[in-house]
């Protein structure tokens, strides 16, 4: 591995995951100065990544003038292929009220401890203009793909007030008749915006890579709506309400978007990412999540219409 540094270096590694070793790791300067590391090489540690906290072990440990100490950790109960090299500021002691941070944020966030990463990026496909070439598109992107084992795919837990919101649409839908009305105001451009306002309101700056997010769950819904996200009974509003140069992101709204998080796990496995996004990637979707929850209320319809020809004795909630 280039190392980048002229002056001082050093490089130790833990081959036995299972190795209690306690010894200190140093660096030595050519005036044979030394200095202990904040971590040693096999220290159990947490990591930070955006809002979550995940176990790992220190197996490497490197000093670099231009960017200090750097650890590359095994994130304990991954492969190793995960293992990655980390600044000082983003590891944390593996104490017990670390550990109580840790198990909060997890409640909090709805995390399985379990959960595997995805294996794709949500910032890389573009739409396109025309309706009938970008069915064909989103049906070539979408469909076709091999079955995929579910220990492989991301997981994205969806909180339990979004989980009744999805039977209660599939019941309004399928079973009594009803449809969303449409155009939704907020649509799933303007839910989008609010969050990155919302982000930028709290944290006071956003990264490129929450644009970049949610530019591709936009993307994402575009090409997948048409594919996998309607009922058979939804099929006819959306030729009426999307006809060329129309995206369904700019019709559509929070019922349809939350559809797209319990097909994303499989979609996101078979795009391509760079790994050390993948983690990153996860906590953002988590995150979105919850602002959606949080906003519940004001985002999803309380009740739906009856669809057009559609008489249902037992429909005694349409507009």
């Amino acid at each position: 591995m280039e190392m980048g540094i002229s002056k001082t270096t050093t490089s130790t590694e833990v081959t036995d995951d299972n190795s209690n070793s306690s010894s200190t790791t140093h660096t030595q300067t050519r005036n044979h100065i030394s200095f202990a590391a904040p971590y040693a090489v096999g220290e159990k540690v947490l990591t930070n990544h955006s809002d979550c906290l995940y176990e790992a072990k220190v197996r490497q440990v490197e000093y670099r003038n231009t960017k200090g100490w750097q650890f590359l950790v095994h994130y304990l109960g991954w492969k190793k292929r995960w293992d990655e090299w980390l600044d000082l500021d983003r590891l944390m002691k593996h104490t017990e009220e670390n550990m109580r941070k840790k198990h909060d944020l997890d409640e909090k966030l709805g995390n399985d401890k379990n959960a595997k990463v995805p294996r794709g990026s949500l910032a890389k496909s573009k739409p396109t203009n025309v309706s009938r070439g970008r069915k064909r598109r989103n049906e070539s992107v979408i469909k076709g793909k091999p079955a995929v084992d579910p220990d492989k795919l991301v997981n994205i837990q969806i909180p339990p007030t979004l989980k009744k919101q999805l039977v209660d649409d599939c019941e309004f839908i399928t079973h009594l008749g009803k449809l969303v009305k449409l155009p939704r105001t907020p649509n799933v451009k303007g839910i989008l915006k609010n969050y990155f306002d919302y982000r930028l309101k709290k944290c006071g700056s956003v990264g490129d890579s929450v644009e970049e997010i949610m530019k591709g769950l936009s993307c994402y819904f575009d090409k997948a709506l048409p594919v996998m996200l309607l009922y058979k009974n939804e099929r006819q509003q959306y030729q009426e309400a999307c006809p060329a140069n129309v995206f369904p992101s700019a019709i559509y709204g929070a019922e349809h978007l939350l559809r797209l998080f319990v097909k994303l796990p499989e979609l996101l496995f078979h795009a391509s990412v760079e790994e050390e996004t993948l983690m990153e990637l996860q906590a953002h979707l988590i995150d979105f999540l919850r602002f959606l929850q949080k906003n519940q209320s004001t985002f999803f319809l309380s009740t739906y219409h009856v669809a057009e020809g559609i008489e249902n004795s037992t429909n005694k909630q349409g507009d």
